[in-house]
């Protein structure tokens, strides 16, 4: 018997019609969310979440050297074709000041090199040029620049007084101090090494944003993976509220889902604390050692390594959710320039069981993901590692979408009986339902995000609710896919073989 939506079961006049309804096309989409400041130029409206297709499109959105036109270049380094999304936030406190001091310049001249954020700015520099010149020369640099291979500007504005560079922040807030301004080592003769120049902070950066009003603005849209440049401990209490199981977007009334990725700069211990202080599989922690080590700032840090791992996270239909992502090498970030800051095995190891992530360093020097985790570590109080893996939020997104996307294209606006003897297209039973609960495990199976069918196929039970015959529940046992983490060898040397052994 055939089921319509649209056409009446009780017409009379003759006709030949047609109705058309969909068979049903899952397809997981999966944006990647930015939370970062814009500046005064950018166009983008404050506190509404906004899609950002391009760098060029970013610069226009928010504003030349802002963070979020430092986020969005990095990120689209890393994904290319990734759905990106950004939301500038309202900025609060105090802006850093800084300022370059030009003590002495070669008589002869030469070629001074200073890097901002991990941009090298260079400036020529003439013999018998002053310090005021060459501080006016620096302080046009910053304002004029721009690397058209990086596609970055600086997040300062400059202005010289005698041989005094002033450098000041683009942004309000804490955040602005993570920014590193530095002479750097180079293969050739840098003007500017030794005591050439003095750097100090005059006013110091302070305030955090309340991103409170930005994330209430997201309300129900799909932003899956979220990169924020504000990891103070206020707003990941807000980032937790935003997400959570009872009453955020991982409710059963909005299943909307999402999961934050913040840094955290300090030193191990204090990372460590910080990762015990948490346990909540909504939040990532990336760590980043303290000691002004680090080239680039921490927003772009963030960017970078969720950029790096959200196309795989995304991804189900390849089973790239459920792999390990060790040795992704992430794009425009480099490493601490104190080789003792790099965290070796023992360190990560310790960073994981206290629910930080992890990154390595290989010998080209570029930044490699180690393993990205969540910050869950217990359950009702006893140690629990079920949601540490970052692979498993993907993997449940992707599974409870399509599930969902089954069960509404095949039951839902239908009828419900315990049998269907005539075969009626508008009613469904609860074996009907568990068949299509099977049909799409195996799907997810095949395509490298589930196992064990047969085991959930057995465990699985769909039965009507004892009291209101209008509702169908299911117990549902899902068995993921694990990422192969750990290889372990024993080798055993023989200087021969004995005969046994070789037999």
């Amino acid at each position: 018997m055939a089921l319509f939506n649209t056409i009446p079961g009780n017409i009379v006049a003759p006709v030949v019609a047609f109705e058309v309804n969909s068979g049903g096309q899952f397809e997981n989409s999966a944006r990647l969310l930015l939370i970062g400041h814009k500046t005064a130029a950018g166009m983008a409206a404050l506190d509404q979440p906004v899609a950002c297709p391009s760098t060029l499109e970013a610069r226009a959105l928010f504003g030349a050297g802002s963070i979020l036109d430092d986020m969005v270049r990095i990120a689209r380094r890393n994904a290319p074709a990734q759905e990106i999304w950004c939301l500038p936030v309202t900025e609060t406190g105090v802006a850093e000041v800084r300022t370059i001091t030009v003590a002495n310049v070669p008589a002869g001249g030469g070629v001074g090199v200073i890097e901002i954020a991990g941009e090298p700015l260079a400036i020529t520099i003439a013999a018998g040029d002053t310090v005021n010149g060459v501080a006016a020369a620096l302080a046009a640099a910053v304002n004029a620049y721009y690397n058209p291979l990086t596609e970055a500007s600086l997040p300062y504005t400059a202005a010289a007084a005698a041989a005094v560079v002033t450098l000041t922040a683009r942004h309000k807030g804490v955040a602005m101090a993570d920014v590193d301004v530095s002479v750097p080592v180079l293969t050739g003769a840098n003007a500017f090494s030794g005591a050439a120049l003095t750097f100090a902070t005059t006013t110091a950066a302070a305030g955090s944003p309340d991103v409170s009003a930005g994330l209430a603005a997201c309300g129900d849209d799909a932003f899956d993976w979220i990169g924020t440049a504000f990891g103070d401990a206020a707003n990941v209490g807000r980032y937790k509220a935003f997400l959570s199981d009872v009453a955020g977007r991982w409710a059963w009334n909005r299943q909307v889902y999402g999961h934050v990725f913040y840094a955290v700069t300090d030193s191990v211990a204090n990372i460590t604390t910080a990762g015990l202080a948490q346990d909540d599989r909504h939040i990532t922690a990336l760590p980043r050692p303290s000691g002004g080590s680090n080239p680039q700032p921490a927003w772009q840090w963030v960017a970078g390594i969720v950029a790096r791992v959200v196309p795989w996270l995304a991804d189900g239909s390849t089973g790239n959710v459920s792999r390990n992502q060790t040795g992704l090498s992430v794009e425009g970030i480099a490493p601490p320039r104190d080789r003792s800051k790099w965290y070796g095995y023992a360190t990560r190891d310790a960073f994981l069981r206290s629910g930080i992530s992890t990154w390595a360093v290989d010998q080209a020097g570029r930044v490699l993901v180690d393993k990205i985790i969540t910050m869950q570590r217990t359950t009702l109080g006893v140690p629990d590692t079920t949601f540490r893996d970052i692979q498993k939020i993907g993997q449940l997104v992707y599974a409870l979408r399509k599930f969902r996307t089954a069960l509404t294209m095949e039951h839902g606006q239908k009828a419900i009986a315990e049998d269907n003897p005539g075969n009626v297209q508008a009613i469904s039973t609860p074996r009907d339902i568990a068949a299509t609960f099977v049909h799409t495990y195996q799907e997810m199976v095949l395509t490298g995000v589930l196992e064990n069918l047969d085991l959930a196929a057995r465990q699985l039970k769909v039965q009507r609710n004892a009291d209101n015959p209008n509702r169908v529940d299911i117990y549902a046992p899902l068995d993921t896919v694990n990422p192969l983490d750990v290889i372990a060898t024993n080798a055993v040397i023989y200087s021969q073989f004995r005969a046994a052994a070789a037999a």
